[in-house]
């Protein structure tokens, strides 16, 4: 007997009609389900209403609907959708899906089908988990577990057409802050199935094309639910990390991450139970593939909407440990905002009452907007000043930041010039040695930028020219430049590089021969240019105090 069919010979229509003492009906938009003390009889909704009147609240309801999912005409399409529910939802609640029973009316004829599901205890439930206030580090944690070994046997989307072609999309009636939105030119590109070539605009990569279909849904809100500098502002954001990611979402898109997922992951859909989560509600029809990042971050969005950010952050936290996805954290950021948009939306569109919760979800999307930007931090100043612990110290924060130093880049370059490269601090603003570590440094700055990473320099940054470059490179990748300059008084900065250069002159290493010592500090500040584009961190002050300036700064 094939899998999608249960042993039970069939159930009476008139179940929907007039419940059995222990019975109810619930009615939503897709669906018909009744409810009994264990089991749940769910019945597709036909093309014309039924006319089975509805029934206040969900309390219990075994499956979460896909607000998308259409009706489906006749029997046989039916029958076809309970079996594909079924087949879909048993791999992540295993024992929930029984399988699919006949529906038959008062002269026992065949009339339609039902999916059958064990009841689950709406105690349960993660929603209800979360508003009780219940400790979750544990049930998240196999919840996590899960939805990553989902997500691992999931095969990665078909390439379905032949090439792509670089365009710039502009939606009509959007706000100039997030009008354009520039594509990549990438030969030979792909599209994923699920997405026609309709759906996705030439040369969209999954992630834009999200983001320009929840730009426009939110765009009907601008002004009137959503304040419009808001939603402008979130554009702008968006625009400026798709605009300057553009590798990194093309290796999303064609490495492996667009998968056939799960589609409508969320609190109401997962169960926590003694023996391990059952995730339901995998929607028939609709949007299944995309990043599998996309997919978790419904989940997170919806514990944020529900008011536990901390579990959100803990269900991310540990799906990045069980998936030991390599990702950019930024990224993580950019499909919960884009998650968090669509959602304020649909909210909206689906009752109109929903004003305040939209506006929730829009300041979720924003919040996590401005925990993508992808930042350029300049830490500059004399020898002595601080900017090498400072710059570690920002470098640790945040989720991790990539740190370049430039003592270690010049250590590594073999150069003619002078023997010791101590001597290039002191030579003229052109010396080939400072040029080339300058070089590297943004160098290896522009791909960390270009992978969604932001990117703290430790280096002088003396030379205008210098800093020009940075600036330059930051446009090129739409990164944020952030200038700091250390300053101190000339007897602290010589008293810390006499201790420095006691430390380290036994066993010095090349890094160590290559970093300033007091005589450099004099010359360097006889010649370092003004950097009024910087703002200035005084750090005679406790170390403590002079990086939470700085790192107010930065985020």
């Amino acid at each position: 007997m094939p899998v999608e069919q249960v042993t039970a010979t069939s159930v009476p229509a008139d179940l929907w009609f007039r419940p059995r003492s222990a019975g109810r009906v619930i009615e939503t938009g897709t669906a018909l389900l009744y409810l009994d003390a264990d089991r749940v009889l769910k019945r597709h909704r036909p093309a014309g209403p039924p006319g089975v009147p509805a029934a206040a609240g969900a309390a219990g309801a075994a499956v979460a609907e896909a607000a998308e999912a259409p009706a489906f005409h006749g029997r046989l399409a039916r029958l076809a959708a309970c079996r594909a529910e079924v087949r879909l939802n048993q791999p992540l609640a295993p024992g929930v899906y029984a399988g699919v029973a006949d529906v038959v009316d008062s002269r026992g004829a065949l009339c339609d089908h039902a999916v059958v599901m064990r009841r689950l205890p709406a105690g349960r439930q993660l929603t209800a988990l979360v508003r009780a206030g219940a400790p979750l580090n544990e049930q998240l944690r196999h919840v996590a577990r899960a939805i990553a070994s989902f997500h691992e046997r999931c095969a990665p989307a078909v390439i379905t057409s032949a090439s792509i072609t670089s365009a710039t999309i502009c939606a009509a009636n959007v706000s100039p802050g997030i009008a354009a939105l520039p594509l990549p030119a990438v030969a030979g590109g792909p599209n994923v199935v699920g997405v026609s070539a309709a759906a996705r605009g030439p040369g969209e990569s999954g992630a834009e094309r999200q983001w320009r279909e929840a730009l426009a849904a939110a765009q009907a809100l601008r002004g009137t639910v959503l304040d419009a500098d808001l939603v402008d502002e979130i554009g702008r954001l968006a625009q400026a990390y798709l605009a300057g990611r553009r590798g990194l979402l093309a290796r999303r898109d064609h490495g492996g991450w667009i998968r056939d997922g799960h589609g409508a992951l969320r609190a109401d859909t997962v169960y926590c139970l003694d023996d391990g989560p059952r995730i339901l509600g995998r929607p028939v029809r609709g949007r299944r593939a995309g990043d599998v990042l996309a997919d978790i971050a419904l989940l997170a969005v919806d514990l944020e909407r529900l008011g536990a950010p901390e579990d959100a952050d803990t269900l991310l936290r540990r799906y990045r440990e069980y998936s030991g996805a390599a990702h950019p954290r930024s990224l993580e950021h950019l499909h919960l905002a884009c998650r968090a948009l669509q959602e304020a939306a649909a909210t909206y569109a689906g009752d109109p009452h929903q004003g305040e919760q939209a506006r929730r979800l829009a300041d979720i999307a924003y919040r996590h907007l401005r925990r993508a930007r992808v930042r350029l931090v300049l830490v500059g100043g004399l020898p002595g000043t601080g900017k090498t612990t400072l710059a570690g110290r920002l470098a640790a924060g945040d989720e991790g930041r990539v740190l370049l130093r430039s003592d270690l880049v010049r250590a590594g370059l073999t150069l003619d010039g002078p023997d010791d490269a101590t001597e290039s601090y002191v030579w003229p603003l052109a010396s080939e040695t400072t040029a080339r570590t300058y070089e590297q440094l943004l160098a290896q700055a522009r791909r960390a930028l270009d992978d969604g990473e932001t990117v703290v320099i430790d280096a002088s940054w003396s030379d205008g020219r210098h800093r020009a470059a940075a600036a330059r490179l930051a446009r090129d990748t739409s990164a944020e430049l952030i200038e700091l300059r250390c300053v101190t008084s000339p007897e602290v900065a010589a008293a810390r590089l006499v201790r420095r250069d006691a430390a380290g002159r036994p066993g010095a290493t090349p890094s160590d021969q290559a970093g300033a010592t007091a005589a450099v500090h004099r010359a360097m500040s006889s010649w370092a240019e003004p950097w009024p584009t910087a703002r200035v961190i005084q750090t005679t002050v406790p170390e403590g105090e002079a990086f939470h300036a700085a790192e107010r700064c930065v985020v």
